[in-house]
Formats: structure tokens, sequence, C-alpha cells
């Protein structure tokens, strides 16, 4: 067996950066949508009280990945991270474990990046400002990830207000209320999704909304109302019809899949986008395992030209 090498968290972030997570993520959209890197929709395995285990294989051009990853809300009480878990790297022809990565940072930097791309692709011409509910490390990402993609100043609330008020002070952007990030051009909802952020009342003429929260079955940022209000998009129709913000409204019968169009196709110039300045566009990102993959897949190639050091292990 080959050496495996092993990027912990910081070599992550350090490999990746926002730019590159931002153009990395769009060609795996891309590819995903033209069939060449595939992927089933992510397996969960329920853990009640605690949280769920995810499993999120992929493949594409010479690599395959499984990310087994939790969501764990309950380990805010113990000083844990929400989010943890592990990316496997392999190479596709020989089948050969290439890599291990922290699967947090892995996460991160594409919730992050698909955050910029849809506002890109989505947000009305013009749009500058960004509302952000939800500052912890995902809404962190997504902030920064924005703010490569030239979107800001920006409005960030939470109730921990002390988390708030740090990640404004670092982007150079204000603390402030829900409804001070609702007034946003670009309003990104990245909340445990057990609580209704968003409803039909606070959307207005011309707003993009990022929903990055309702990862799951049972959760949701916002109300069936607002989302049927909506023009609607998504990362990928089978997820997101089962266990993200879409749920709710194609259960109840509001929304059918005609009505939501993927955002690899519009990427792709095959769909139209924004229909208009005055409509409310709504993006329900559920979190692609062909995502992950592209972000290990560049974090593999810096390492490879030598670009960050890593640990490396023996099986």
């Amino acid at each position: 067996m080959p050496e495996l090498i092993v990027l912990d968290r910081a070599a992550v972030l350090a490999a990746v950066s926002p730019a590159a997570a931002i153009d990395a993520v769009r060609e795996a959209f891309l590819a995903h949508h033209r069939g060449e890197w595939v992927m089933p929709s992510k397996v969960y395995l329920q853990a009640p009280p605690h949280g769920d285990f995810r499993a999120m294989p992929a493949r594409g051009g010479d690599l395959a990945m499984l990310k087994w990853i939790s969501s764990w809300p309950s380990n805010a009480a113990r000083g844990l991270p929400t989010v943890m878990g592990v990316v496997i790297v392999n190479d596709a022809e020989t089948s050969a474990p290439l890599m291990m990565l922290e699967a947090g940072a892995v996460t991160a930097l594409r919730t992050g990046a698909v955050a910029a791309i849809a506002a890109q692709a989505l947000a009305r011409e013009g749009a500058s400002t960004v509302g952000l509910i939800g500052c912890g490390e995902h809404g962190a990402w997504a902030a920064r990830c924005l703010q490569t993609a030239g979107y800001g100043p920006g409005v960030c609330t939470d109730p921990r207000d002390e988390v708030a008020e740090a990640l404004a002070a670092e982007l150079g952007w204000t603390a402030g209320t829900r409804a001070e990030a609702l007034a946003c051009d670009v309003v990104c909802c990245v909340t445990p999704g057990f609580e209704v952020v968003v409803d039909a009342g606070d959307l207005r003429p011309g707003m993009h909304l990022n929903m990055l929260g309702a990862d799951g079955p049972g959760k949701a940022e916002a109300s069936l109302g607002a989302v049927a209000s909506c023009a609607l998009f998504c990362d990928e129709w089978a997820q997101a019809s089962h266990g993200g913000e879409l749920t709710g409204v194609v259960e109840a019968g509001m929304v059918t899949r005609e009505q939501v169009t993927d955002l690899g196709a519009v990427l792709a110039g095959e769909a139209v986008g924004r229909p208009g300045p005055e409509a409310v566009t709504l993006f329900d990102s559920t979190g692609l395992a062909i995502q992950d993959l592209a972000i290990a897949a560049a974090a593999l190639e810096v390492h490879r030209a030598g670009g960050v050091q890593a640990q490396t292990v023996r099986l």
C-alpha cells in the first residue's frame, strides 16, 4: 500500500484559497451537468438525539472520493465542532487511496464557494450588499467567498453577538439585526435549519436568497409561503426535494420539478437564471459530493506541486 497523504484543517485551508475554491466548484458543477462527474445522493445515518452521519461518494476525472461526516448540533454543549469527519481520495484507475483530508475545512470551502457562484449566476445586475444570517464556520466562509467574488459590504447577524461582531470586524462589514441583513441585495442564511428566519413578508423585489442551512430532512430556514413565492434554483433536485429547503413545498404540492432549475444548467447556459430584475430568486444548497471532490482535487494538485506540506501514513 502506498503512503497516504494527510492534510489537516490548516493544510486544507492553506492549499485552497477562496478564489481557487470558487473556480474549482464552478467547474465541478459544469462537469456534473455534462455527466462527466457522477455521484449518488448522500446517505444519512440518523443518530438521535444527537444528529446524523452522512456518507457522500463521488467520482470525476482521475479521482474518486468518499466524505464521511457528521452533523452533530449537540456538540456545542461539549465544546466540540458541529461538523466533523474525513474525506478519502482514491485513484479512480487503480482504486489506491491517495489522500485523507479534514472534512470540516473541505465542507466550509465548498459551502462558501457555492454561495458566491449562486450569487454571481442569480443575483440581479448591480447587486452588491450581503446579509449574512448565521455567522458560524460555514456562514463565515460564505461571507469570505462572497467578498472574494466582489460582494460587500455586508451585515452579519447571529444570536451570539460576539460571533457576528468578530466576523464583521474581520471583513470590514457591520454587525446588525436580522431585518438589516434581510434588507441587503444577497441574503445568505446559514443557520442550523431548525427555525424559520425568512418569511414571505420579508421578501423584496430584486433580492437573492442563498439558503445554505437546511441540509437534511426536517430542516428549513424559510417558510413554505416564502419559498413558493420565489424563482427557485437548487444544486441537485434529488437531494433538494428530499432533504433541503425545497422539501416542504414539494411535499405540500406547492412546487413541482418543472418549477425548479438546476444551477449547473444555468452555469452551462442551458437554462434561464433570474427571470427579471424584480424577481426574488432562491437557491437551495444541500451540499454535493462533487463539490467536495472539487476541493479535494484542488488540494491534491497543490500538494503535488509542492505548495503545501502534509503528513503521510502507511496503512
